[in-house]
């Protein structure tokens, strides 16, 4: 498959149709942990109209640096953060949020607690419901996870809907599979930019990704490196996960 060059991820629009083109940014900021005016400068460079981050702070004055990153980067904060363990949803002000809700998974003894953060978005005459996911280490609980997540988008009870994250699985893990041929993989769809997700000089692997329902339209999903603003010392400096941004065009409701 042809992948789009860097020029071509079309920007945020609202059609005569009604329907809306949505860029959506999947990016784990390890906790702002780094350099988080690199970091911020990475998303708004992406323009995206939806972060759905992983591994932010959860921690002692969490909600100060969610605003924080929220604000640097010119986007609101949804949901998301320390209540649900890790993932958060921000948004540009395009968006009206209808509801939202973080949920907290089963957690397997010894290992870390997983969550989701779920939000339904409204773009002009197009609904959208987002997910943002951190999937554990370990395959058999990442499995029972990608299984509830799929539960979990569909209890959004929307007609379009995109999840985005580390899954923390390669594509021929079981896990990716399993999302992958229930969900459109957004890269695999519609190639754009760079695939692998890991830090740069790190083995090539795609472990991050954006995920959405049937009847979305991928216009170019792919890590934005070369992409205008987005620098590579900056990638290098905010963090140790590559972005994926996708363009997604929603029909109307």
């Amino acid at each position: 498959m042809e992948r789009e060059s860097l020029r071509d991820l079309p920007g945020s629009t609202t059609r005569a149709d009604g329907s809306v083109v949505v860029r959506v940014l999947g990016y784990n900021v390890r906790s702002m942990r780094d350099d988080v005016t690199a970091l911020a400068r990475v998303i708004r460079a992406c323009r995206p109209d939806v972060v759905c981050v992983q591994e932010a702070p959860r921690f002692f004055r969490w909600r100060k640096a969610a605003a924080r990153l929220a604000r640097t980067s010119g986007l609101v904060y949804v949901s998301g953060g320390a209540t649900a363990s890790g993932p958060m949803i921000l948004s540009s002000l395009r968006a009206r949020v209808e509801r939202t809700e973080d949920v907290l998974l089963p957690r397997t003894p010894g290992l870390h607690q997983r969550g989701f953060a779920t939000a339904v978005l409204r773009f002009g005459r197009a609904r959208l419901g987002v997910l943002s996911c951190h999937l554990s280490i370990d395959a058999r609980e990442r499995h029972t996870q990608g299984l509830l997540l799929l539960d979990r988008l569909a209890a959004l009870d929307v007609p379009y809907a995109v999840a985005a994250g580390d899954l923390n699985d390669r594509l021929d893990g079981r896990t990716f599979g399993l999302l992958a041929e229930a969900l459109q993989d957004g890269w695999a769809t519609r190639p754009w930019g760079r695939e692998h997700t890991t830090r740069l000089g790190d083995p090539l692997q795609r472990i991050d990704a954006v995920l959405a329902t049937e009847g979305v339209e991928v216009l170019g999903c792919g890590v934005p490196m070369g992409l205008p603003g987005v620098l590579e010392q900056d990638l290098r400096a905010a963090t140790d996960h590559l972005p994926v941004l996708a363009a997604l065009r929603v029909p109307a409701a």
